[in-house]
């Protein structure tokens, strides 16, 4: 893979050890203010809930409000395991037949779904399936919270209300999506100057922000109107009309009938221990079946050798094979979920606390920037979630009104045979699964803690046939894999990623650890003050 970067470059991020909670995030500032809420008191899911919020104004083109996600989290008085799956679905108000194929190819190199005419699968109005972020954070607050829900979205407001700051990961997020963001005006007024994506300033004392007024007077009123609001309030009126105003289908009547699932986790045995993951329409059920692999064939001494990621590539590839099969929402084929190759576009998180409850979210608009569509009244950035759905008809994963996502999200909570809890995902599409597999097998077949897990080198093993190699990997490793692979490798890098992203939180005891992608510019890892 050729590039052009130095080779002599050596990230590293040190994990964070604390008594107190952590949290783990992309963003270190949405991180913080997590941070600052387990600090008041609040249980570890007040800290998903503020959490999610900032993320919403501080990474919006990763995840927010108009997007979807899912949960896994521990409970420690009572020992229990769940889920909370928040995740999209197609409007009921949505009709195939406004979905024409032009017969043109596919989409794009990346997703190979028939192209549907004015791309309205993609981007816009058309393109928007039933958020559930929102949802997902009423459920799980009802559920545990301790602090008032006001408290908890109120922080994101005021930060909606400093204007989004920019620097140069800023404006190469912006930049990646400009010649999108620039079709709908409301989009361009708030992340483009002048039609083109905003500089950071050299100054060290000057600074550039994108003003989010219609942001934060959003979040300000469900902050004091409450979460049902977005799906049965003024605010659920407000997004509606915007959508269908400019042509989409999203009705007041799919917002108010949108409701988040209490789910039994998958409970997949490995080296003694367990690992706790999503069911259904997500990738759980493929790293089910990576896992049972790995402890078939994997025989762990010492550190990763060459044989570990060649068994780590095999076991990834039969996989997804068997995930690829078979796909949709359909009896009987729902823990086979997978969209096909896709960029994607999400963020993850993972939190404990003091008291050892622990969550590990992930949470996705889809695309970068999702739909590209800004609610003109309210200026919620909007998921592109009718992307995750074949246009064709005939197959399980066809368009249909209702119909539910599929994603690749695979958060998961490990417990290991001596005790520890480990709290892992990433973001990265496709390539989450490979990331969380290969960080579960880390900790629980090699014993290591966070810093070391963290900055050991990792395969991708998610394009068909390719596999592709951290160059830092141990040469032994990469001569190995090139001979039994079809074997790539390249740098850690920021942009594009060749890798996932994730954010991990353990306990072991009484002690939190707490660590993130290293080349990711904004991740922390922040413990609560």
């Amino acid at each position: 893979m050729p590039h052009q970067f130095s080779y002599a470059q050596e990230p590293r991020k040190p994990a964070r050890l604390a008594k107190g909670g952590i949290v783990a995030a992309q963003s270190r500032r949405a991180a913080e203010i997590g941070a600052e809420v387990l600090a008041a008191g609040g249980d570890c899911v007040d800290a998903v809930v503020a959490t999610t919020f900032a993320l919403n104004v501080l990474e919006p083109w990763m995840s927010g409000i108009g997007g979807g996600g899912v949960m896994v989290l521990y409970r420690a008085s009572d020992n229990r395991y769940e889920v909370i799956d928040y995740n999209m679905r197609a409007p009921q108000s949505l009709r195939v037949e406004d979905y024409p194929i032009t017969g043109q190819g596919s989409a794009s190199d990346l997703f190979p779904w028939a192209r549907v005419k004015d791309d309205r699968n993609i981007h816009g109005p058309g393109a928007i399936a039933v958020p559930g972020v929102v949802a997902g954070m009423e459920e799980a607050h009802r559920r545990h919270a301790k602090l008032p829900w006001k408290d908890l979205v109120a922080p994101s407001a005021k930060l909606a209300g400093e204007g989004l700051l920019v620097d140069w990961w800023t404006t190469l997020m912006i930049a990646n999506s400009a010649a999108d963001l620039r079709r709908y005006p409301a989009s361009a007024e708030a992340y483009l100057v002048d039609g083109l994506p905003p500089n950071a300033p050299w100054g060290i004392k000057a600074e550039t922000r994108l003003p989010q007024q219609k942001l934060q007077a959003t979040l300000a009123h469900l902050a004091t109107a409450g979460p049902r609001d977005f799906y049965q309030g003024d605010l659920a009126r407000s997004i509606a009309s915007d959508i269908r105003a400019d042509g989409g289908a999203l009705s007041v009547e799919d917002l108010a009938a949108f409701r988040a699932h209490l789910r039994e986790p998958l409970n997949i045995p490995y080296r003694g221990g367990k690992v706790f993951a999503t069911p259904e329409l997500t990738a759980g059920p493929t790293l089910a079946h990576a896992l049972r692999l790995l402890q078939q064939n994997l025989r762990p001494e010492g550190t990763p050798d060459a044989t570990a990621y060649g068994e780590y590539a095999a076991a990834l590839q039969a996989a997804y094979r068997e995930r690829l099969k078979d796909m949709g929402d359909a009896e009987g084929k729902r823990s086979l979920g997978a969209e096909y190759l896709a960029p994607g576009c999400t963020t993850h998180f993972s939190v404990v606390d003091r008291q050892g409850n622990m969550a590990a979210v992930t949470q996705t608009l889809l695309s970068t920037f999702g739909s590209k569509y800004l609610t003109p009244h309210s200026g919620i950035p909007m998921n592109n979630g009718i992307m995750w759905f074949d246009p064709t008809p005939g197959t399980t994963n066809s368009l249909a009104p209702g119909k539910r996502c599929l994603t690749n999200i695979t958060p998961v909570i490990a417990e290991t045979k001596d005790g520890k809890r480990l709290a892992v995902g990433a973001s990265g599409g496709r390539r989450i699964l490979p990331a969380v597999t290969q960080l579960v097998s880390f900790v629980m077949d090699y014993g290591m803690d966070l810093d070391a897990a963290i900055h050991q080198p990792r395969i991708d093993a998610s394009e068909g046939a390719v596999v592709t190699g951290d160059r830092r990997l141990p040469e032994d490793a990469r001569k190995a894999l090139a001979a039994r692979f079809d074997y790539e490798e390249t740098q850690v890098q920021a942009v594009p990623m060749k890798f996932a992203c994730p954010s991990v939180v353990m306990r072991e005891g009484e002690t939190n650890s707490g660590a993130v992608e290293i080349f990711q510019p904004w991740s922390d890892a922040v413990a609560e003050s």
